[in-house]
């Protein structure tokens, strides 16, 4: 499913998520509580619905869902692992599974890093700066399971 990142309930959703009252989005964007309370609302069902789709396409059976926070906890039937799924404003909606990597010789090891770094800064969730990604991931995901 599409998540309408640049969308203005999506820019809602993200300033909640990060910690700001719905009464603080309302003043800022000069609208009532009760419309910003309707667009979260909206978007939590769109964030959750995207979240099982993407769980169902990718064969992950569903433990948790967190639509306040983009996040979905399951296990990947088909590699019998965690997995965890969620939504980041700049990097859309990502898959991750548990695994050990051999960060060092993966062509996409910068990639991996900024990623962890931004869905982190994203939930306000601070890490430990490590040159290994599967460190820096199993740490982000050990906060992210404690906040569901």
């Amino acid at each position: 499913m599409f998540l309408p990142t640049h969308d203005k309930q999506f820019g809602f959703w993200t300033l909640r998520r990060s910690g700001v009252a719905n009464i603080a989005i309302a003043q800022q964007m000069g609208i009532s509580r009760q419309a910003v309370s309707r667009a979260l609302h909206l978007m939590d069902q769109r964030i959750e619905s995207a979240l099982r789709e993407m769980a169902q396409a990718n064969q992950i059976e569903i433990h948790a869902i967190h639509a306040g926070r983009g996040v979905l906890l399951g296990r990947s039937v088909p590699f019998n692992t965690t997995a965890i799924i969620f939504v980041s404003q700049k990097h859309g909606m990502q898959v991750w599974y548990e695994h050990d990597g051999d960060c060092g010789t993966c062509p996409r090891y910068t990639e991996c890093i900024e990623l962890l770094w931004d869905y982190a800064a994203e939930l306000g969730v601070k890490i430990e700066r490590t040159a290994d990604p599967t460190a820096m991931a199993e740490e982000l995901f050990t906060k992210v399971k404690e906040m569901m």
